[in-house]
Formats: structure tokens, C-alpha cells, sequence
């Protein structure tokens, strides 16, 4: 049996690609058994861990901040080594052929346990950008597997570190892009809409985002003019926004209202989501980018500010629009008349939408989650 531990922040950002890799790993591994665990903090993820077949064991979470916060008082000084206690023990009793990190807070406790054990160590990152976590472990790791070819690049200058290198891209579900995909014209009729008439598809992060929300019930009544809308708001926002939404449109016709679809969280659902989409408005995760690329999906991104994660969704949505998939719209851009002027010029020109989706697909790397699987077998097995 190889036991294979994985640690990760707790944002979807961190865990959907554990869980890609995961449902992965049987597929490589044959007849060999496999024991999957996690070590770190699953924030509301843990369920969604454990019905995957991987074992949830917590640890405490510190987060620096780098920026001023009295959070980082009480997590650096009094978290950290708790958490790094904790991470000791717990690998000590498992003791793993080999540790797949995402990076994220709470991640470097477990890398520092599987460093000391000498544990075979593959990291991933999803960003353009290396998250600090990460960053401060990349001479310890045996593998750097990374998203984007300029942070590939950017490696391979490294003396140190270029043999270490693999450039993977983002692993998405097996369950998300794999199976049968409907036809758009029959995924929009699913979701009850007219087949004829494009739809945008609304996806503001694995917990919504509230600044998107608001802007979407700011232009909603041009909006349903000539778009229909699938629109994922967050759980914790659906209530609030489902009422406002019903009461902007309370004057408008029945058939006004059906073009505008919410949703607190797309589960089994979101592959015909992505499905019925003409196009697709995100923020700038990896996640993201990697999913309406897999769907072959022009977007429009709206990156998270410098201000709120630093830069690397700003990096990540700049990167991709040189392939010319998407468009890239700063948040402090984001007015009423530069995204409605945006979007329909991508609409108004079908070759312009063609071109979109044929990067999209080019971008798109199918193979990421057996590669990163392969590798975490090779590293096990050594």
C-alpha cells in the first residue's frame, strides 16, 4: 500500500485540484492500494475531501498577512508553532511515501514535517505568481510542478531548481470534464432557456463575490435585453441577492425574468453550466481560467485587486488574454458601459467569439491531474 498525504490551504482554489488528482490517482496507480490523506485546514471543504476518499486530519492555520492585521499577532506568534507541533506528530504516526502540497496557509507546517522525515516532497502551484508558502519552500521540493509557461520560464533560470521543474498547467476534475458533455443548444434548454439567444455564465469564485453580484444587479435590466444569464452568487449571498434581483425586475414580463437564472453553488450541475455558456465572466483564479478553457469558454476576467491578494490574479488574467481567449476587465474598470460595450463587440463579431473559444481550447492542458499522478507514484515508489 502507498500512503499519499496532500496538504493545501482551504479555498477551492486549493482543494478542487487535491481532489483532480486524487480521483486521478486509482486510474495510474492499478492494482496497487492507495491511503489518501490531508493534513491542514479544509475550512468547508472536509466533506467534500472525505467523499472523495481522502481522510481529513486538521491542523491549525496561520496565515501571514502582508499587510497590517492584528490577526497576524495572535496566528505567527501562538498558530504557527502549534500548528508546526501538530504537523510533526501527525506525519510521525502516517508516515507517508510522499507529500503533494498545493501551498496555501497551512501547508508549510506539513512540508517542514515531511522536509525533516525526508519524505519525497511535489509542489504544485496554480498561480502565475508563487504563493509564499510555496515560494519558501521550492529548494526542499523534489518536484515543482507549475500552471503557466512564464512561471516555468521564470524557474528555469534557477540553476538550482530547473531540473526540478514541470510545467502541468491547472488539473481540473476527471468528474468535471470527463463523461458526457451536452450539446450547448440542449444544455440551455436544461436550464430553461431559449437555445437561440447567448447565454453568460456568472461564476465569481467557489464562495461568490459580492462585489460581481452587486454590479450584475446594477446592469440586469440591460442586460436581459439581449443576454441570458446563469449566475452562481455564493451560498452565503444567494438569499440577499435573490430578493433584490426579484425586486429590480418586479415590473418586468415573465419571459424578462426566465432570462436571468441564480444559484447559491453549481455542483453536478456546473458541467452543464459551463455547458450551455456562450461566454463566461470570473474573477482570475487558476481554477477558473483552467475550467472555461477545459470548455473551450471565451471570458471576460475580472481580477481580484492588488489590495485584497496581491497580484496574481491581475498576472493570471493577463497571461491568459495574451492568448486571446478572454478579456481582461480591472475591477476598478468595471462600469456599466465598459463591460456592456465589451460584451457586445465579442458578440457582435462571430469570428472574434470563434477565435476566443479555439485559444481557450488550446490553452486547455487535458493531462495535468495524471501527470501531477504520475509523478507523486514515481516520487512514492523511489
Amino acid at each position: 500500500m502507498l500512503r499519499i498525504l496532500f496538504t493545501g490551504g482551504g479555498t477551492g482554489g486549493h482543494i478542487y485540484p487535491i481532489i483532480a488528482v486524487a480521483e486521478e490517482l486509482p486510474f495510474v496507480a492499478g492494482q496497487v492500494q492507495l491511503d489518501l490523506r490531508y493534513f491542514g485546514a479544509p475550512s468547508s471543504y472536509q466533506n467534500l475531501l472525505e467523499s472523495n476518499g481522502i481522510k481529513v486530519s486538521k491542523i491549525f492555520s496561520a496565515k501571514l498577512r502582508r499587510y497590517f492585521d492584528l490577526r497576524n499577532f495572535i496566528e505567527i506568534p501562538i498558530l504557527l508553532p502549534l500548528s508546526i507541533i501538530q504537523a510533526f506528530w501527525k506525519v510521525f504516526w502516517f508516515m507517508p511515501d510522499v507529500l503533494f502540497s498545493k501551498g496555501g496557509p497551512g501547508s508549510l507546517p506539513v512540508v517542514l514535517a515531511a522536509k525533516f522525515y525526508r519524505i519525497p516532497i511535489i509542489i504544485h502551484d496554480s498561480d502565475s505568481i508563487i504563493g509564499l508558502a510555496n515560494r519558501l519552500v521550492l529548494r526542499w521540493a523534489d518536484r515543482i510542478a507549475v500552471s503557466f509557461e512564464s512561471t516555468a520560464k521564470t524557474l528555469l533560470e534557477k540553476a538550482k531548481l530547473s531540473e526540478k521543474v514541470v510545467l502541468v498547467g491547472n488539473p481540473i476534475r476527471r468528474s468535471l470534464i470527463s463523461g458526457e458533455i451536452l450539446e450547448k443548444g440542449t444544455a440551455k434548454k436544461i436550464f430553461g432557456f431559449n437555445p437561440e439567444k447567448p447565454v453568460i455564465l456568472v461564476i465569481g469564485g467557489s464562495q461568490g463575490s459580492v462585489r460581481i453580484n452587486d454590479f450584475m444587479l446594477e446592469i440586469v435590466e440591460e442586460l436581459i435585453k439581449d443576454f441570458q444569464v446563469l449566475h452562481q452568487t455564493g451560498v452565503k449571498n444567494f438569499e440577499n441577492f435573490k430578493n433584490e434581483l426579484n425586486f429590480i425586475l418586479r415590473n418586468c414580463s415573465e419571459e424578462e425574468k426566465n432570462r436571468y437564472k441564480v444559484f447559491p453553488y453549481f455542483e453536478k450541475d456546473l458541467k452543464d453550466a459551463y455547458s450551455a455558456a456562450d461566454l463566461v465572466v470570473c474573477r482570475a483564479s487558476s481554477g477558473s481560467i483552467f475550467e472555461a478553457a477545459a470548455f473551450g469558454k471565451p471570458s471576460i476576467l475580472i481580477p481580484l485587486p492588488k489590495s485584497v491578494v496581491g497580484e496574481h490574479q491581475t498576472f493570471n488574467a493577463y497571461e491568459y488574454a495574451k492568448t486571446g481567449a478572454a478579456i481582461v476587465i480591472e475591477q476598478p474598470n468595471l462600469k456599466p458601459n465598459i463591460f456592456l460595450n465589451q460584451l457586445r463587440k465579442i458578440f457582435s463579431e462571430p469570428e472574434k467569439l470563434t477565435q476566443m473559444s479555439q485559444a481557450a481550447k488550446k490553452f486547455f492542458k487535458p493531462e495535468a491531474a495524471k501527470i501531477l499522478a504520475e509523478e507523486i507514484l514515481k516520487l512514492a515508489k523511489r
